[in-house]
């Protein structure tokens, strides 16, 4: 069992690679070992390319024969962009499979280990368990609720300010602080904010990472004022209206997604609507990064699953709160939060925290 778990962390470190950029699929490592020794190895890169699985026993071949299958997610055993990884075990010889969880996608849900085991092959469960049901974290909170799992981030001052009374907010947090925000982008599949952070700041909503990958621009635009040369707009950029999406070719002609939500009285979006629609595009996870009056809604609707607030060591006396919205008459009355964690980045403190149950 301890060499199980050594070859299925490695699978695992060959699946993060994938992350952020498979989905709506998993990201799954595969590591193929015959006589102790490593013979093939992949991950699952993007959807609609070869499965981890594939990858691994085409650089194995015919070393593949009688060896061993680590691989951190259940083999799919359906046609989907790509034949059942299955099938492609059985062709290969193997003779034993180490899954690290099975696959929460009722398609699949332990089939996939069913028909290995009716053909002969050994099938183990289990190895590594925690990581790789870590690994798909994500992944299995899309499955099971059809949306994606949303993290509100923010930087604040110790005296819980986001911004000077002016609106600038550059930089509360520190370099380091910032660097971690941007690995966060690589591997999340969208970055929110809303109309106002766009007109005020032009922000690209980049991953500026080296080697990284750009989520998804997500633009909360009730009114469709959002100017046509706006840095994050075109190809995976995301606007939610309430207007007519054709009504201004010019943000359409740059290749952006617009999407048109009906809005309350008040010009508000539902945002389980917001997060419904993400879901059907296959996001896994939203990071959202919006200012003030964004966050105090998203916190408000109880749709947050998780914050991550980093904590400068600043005092403003004054500008913008974290949150602003009707503050009850006593402390009793606050909304209360379990802290999940908490870590020193670059000066910073890095709170992580969620919504009380």
């Amino acid at each position: 069992m301890k060499g199980d778990t050594r070859y299925m962390m490695r699978a695992v470190a060959l699946a993060r690679k994938g992350l952020g950029r498979t989905a709506p699929n998993p990201p799954v490592g595969a590591v193929v070992v015959r006589d102790s020794r490593i013979v093939g190895e992949g991950f699952h890169p993007r959807a609609g390319e070869p499965h981890a699985e594939v990858f691994a026993l085409r650089q194995a071949g015919t070393a593949a024969r009688g060896a061993t299958l680590y691989v951190t997610l259940e083999p799919c055993s359906h046609y989907g962009r790509t034949p059942p990884c299955v099938n492609a075990i059985m062709e290969a010889g193997i003779a034993r499979v180490v899954v690290g969880c099975v696959d929460p996608n009722p398609i699949v849900a332990g089939r996939g280990i069913r028909i290995l085991r009716k053909q002969g092959i050994k099938v183990e469960v289990g190895a590594a368990r925690k990581q790789t049901n870590e690994l798909i974290a994500w992944y299995t909170f899309w499955m099971r609720h059809k949306r994606p799992y949303l993290i509100v981030k923010a930087a604040m001052t110790l005296d819980g300010r986001i911004a000077a009374p002016s609106g600038d907010s550059k930089w509360i947090s520190s370099e380091e602080s910032r660097a971690y925000v941007h690995e966060l982008r690589d591997h999340a599949d969208g970055v929110l904010v809303g109309i106002g952070t766009v007109e005020k700041d032009d922000p690209l909503l980049t991953c500026r990472r080296q080697g990284g990958r750009d989520p998804y621009r997500i633009v909360i635009d009730p009114g469709y004022t959002i100017p046509p040369d706006a840095r994050c707009l075109g190809e995976r950029a995301v606007i939610f209206t309430a207007g007519e999406p054709r009504s201004r070719p010019e943000v359409e002609g740059t290749g952006s997604r617009v999407v048109r939500l009906p809005a309350d009285e008040s010009g508000r979006f539902s945002w389980g609507d917001v997060l419904k629609e993400l879901g059907s595009m296959g996001l896994h996870a939203v990071v959202a990064e919006g200012g003030s009056s964004i966050l105090s809604s998203l916190i408000r609707s109880r749709m947050v699953d998780e914050l991550l607030v980093f904590v400068a060591p600043k005092l403003l006396g004054g500008g913008v709160p974290l949150v602003a919205w009707d503050p009850p008459d006593t402390v009793a009355g606050a909304l209360p939060l379990v802290v999940t964690g908490a870590s020193i980045i670059g000066g910073d403190v890095l709170v992580s925290a969620r919504l009380e149950d």
